[in-house]
């Protein structure tokens, strides 16, 4: 298998030097310093926002017991706006993008290829430590209110309501946008400079080429969107009126700006979440991956595809009809490379010798559920259904299959995938199992309901609704519940696994990426010396000569590999 030798004058090698003053093991005390370690910062990450996504997660369950019933007997009204706005923001920029992009992307770019930490460690630390205050930012914003205006918070609505509120959430958003920005800019540096030479282009895991994409996606829109919310502050504070309609200003144009990163922001969620696809579908089912490079390349096409759909929210702004017809189109184009992984993905399971551990169950049901909000995606990116069913529960339930089927799905699938490379412990697959019979449940209980009240036409963003909708609304609740329930067995998992879990080893589920090839979990500099990648890392069942796979092997459970 893969062999460890010294380097020579490579980047990465340099790099190995500055981290001489460690001491040989991180104490816990140490994950709430400002370390530079990659590994530490992606556990920062990870569980920072794993401590959101329960704040999001709770504010989500006390709107749906608001929702309950047809009248506002929970929650008062302007609370319920506000929970609803922060609600979003939480999940979107400090749990869903932090946990794929920092979490992730922190702890394993460096071990997959070969170096010892990103390319400025200590940018790096300062990009994790704006989400803190950010949060603090955010959640400081209740005591003035709270922001109103929904997470999209569109003038004139975010203009007239709760303004201290409302610039407190614009500072909390432009703190994350240049946390991103900084943590893709080392990304793109780290992946382009710092490889060991035997991991090349067509040998770089899937994960890597997808968070490439995305930082390159980051770096072109969240300056957009930084530029829009700062002119709204302006609005708010200053008496400028960019953005007020009394005054000149163009509501339009905010619209426009805050669009031109928000849709691309679904595939900064989304992509990464395709990259641990592409790790945890081949591993457990002990096969080659399908496609390596269409789904390389595919990454790279949604992400430039990506950044001419953005008016297909604005349907019914005022867009003119050839507007309308070019972004349907655009929109339609981009289910194309996303289809190519979907279709890659499958193959890959036709035929293979599938474990099915917590991690491939959450990969499989992130299948499931990521389809079924595509073709929803589909439908509503065709310009007269989505008039008819705009700002409906139809879109609340597309894009909850799209963010909480996909990304969550696929975070969870990542966590039960690398735990033992991060602890040196196994999950325990039973607690895993239950956790994800009940998410699976509670998402669809949740969320499927609400294709059908929004083609009946309740409108989303509201605390009272008409008495006709109250079924299918109390179904919804009853599965919000589960899925608040079903946080319980992850994290008793979670606690439990890591102090007394069986140990795991080095390499446990016989996977073929580099960072597998230390030890779990990894040492401060990653290995002793750097290592040679001898095989691709997607090379199960074939024969592995000289560094190149054999595709005339037979497909067997385990790697052959010859040196």
């Amino acid at each position: 298998m893969t062999q460890t030798e010294a380097p020579t004058n490579t980047p990465a090698d340099k790099q190995s030097h500055s981290h001489s003053s460690h001491p040989a093991q991180w104490k816990w005390y140490h994950y709430f310093t400002f370390n530079v370690d990659h590994k530490v910062i992606g556990i920062q990450y990870l569980v920072t926002a794993f401590f959101f996504y329960l704040i999001g997660g709770l504010m989500a369950v006390a709107m749906r017991a608001e929702l309950y019933t047809p009248n506002p007997d929970v929650l008062d009204p302007n609370l319920y706006n506000a929970f609803m706005t922060n609600h979003g923001t939480i999940m979107i920029f400090l749990w869903i993008v932090p946990a794929a992009i920092g979490g992730f992307g922190n702890y394993l770019i460096p071990l997959m290829i070969g170096a010892r930490d990103l390319a400025f460690p200590k940018l790096n630390a300062l990009a994790f430590w704006l989400n803190p205050p950010a949060g603090a930012l955010l959640m400081a914003s209740f005591f003035f209110g709270g922001s109103q205006s929904g997470w999209t918070a569109y003038p004139p609505l975010s203009l007239v309501t709760a303004n201290t509120a409302q610039s407190m959430w614009i500072l909390s958003i432009v703190l994350v946008g240049t946390s991103s920005i900084l943590g893709s800019l080392n990304f793109i540096i780290t992946i382009w400079k710092m490889r060991v030479p035997s991991v090349t282009w067509d040998r770089l895991p899937l994960f890597c080429w997808a968070i490439l994409a995305t930082s390159i996606l980051a770096l072109l829109s969240t300056p957009v969107l930084a530029a829009g919310l700062v002119l709204l502050l302006f609005d708010i504070n200053f008496g400028t009126s960019f953005f007020r309609p009394e005054a000149g200003g163009n509501v339009v144009v905010y619209q426009h700006l805050f669009w031109f990163y928000s849709h691309p922001a679904v595939y900064l969620m989304i992509l990464p979440i395709f990259g641990i696809m592409s790790e945890v579908i081949p591993v457990h089912a002990r096969k080659p991956i399908f496609g390596y490079k269409a789904i390389a390349y595919s990454s790279l096409a949604i992400c430039c595809v990506g950044l001419f759909v953005w008016v297909h929210h604005m349907f019914t702004s005022g867009t003119p009809p050839w507007m309308r017809m070019f972004f349907t189109i655009s929109t339609l184009i981009v289910a194309v490379p996303t289809g190519v992984k979907i279709f890659s993905w499958v193959a890959t399971l036709w035929g293979g010798k599938i474990r099915f551990t917590s991690a491939m169950l959450f990969a499989i049901g992130l299948l499931a559920m990521f389809v079924l909000g595509g073709l929803s995606g589909v439908t509503l990116g065709t310009a007269p259904f989505d008039v008819h069913v705009h700002d409906t529960y139809y879109v609340v339930a597309h894009f909850h299959y799209v963010l909480f089927g996909g990304s969550v799905f696929g975070i969870y699938a990542g966590i039960y995938h690398w735990f033992p490379k991060i602890t040196g412990r196994m999950p325990n697959e039973t607690w895993g199992r239950i956790h994800f019979v009940l998410t699976f449940i509670g998402t669809n209980l949740t969320f499927l309901p609400m294709h059908e009240l929004g083609l009946q036409g309740m409108p989303r963003r509201v605390a009272m609704y008409d008495p006709q909708f109250t079924t299918l609304n109390q179904i919804c609740t009853f599965g919000a519940f589960l899925l608040g329930i079903s946080v319980i067995p992850f994290f008793i998992n979670m606690i439990w696994s890591w102090s007394k879990g069986e140990k795991a080893g080095d390499n446990p589920w016989n996977a073929l990426s580099l960072e597998w090839t230390t030890t779990s979990p990894p040492a401060i500099e990653n290995w002793e010396v750097l290592p040679v990648l001898t095989h691709g890392p997607y090379a199960y069942g074939m024969n592995v000569q000289n560094g190149s796979p054999n595709p005339s092997g037979a497909i067997s459970g385990e790697p052959i590999v010859k040196g």
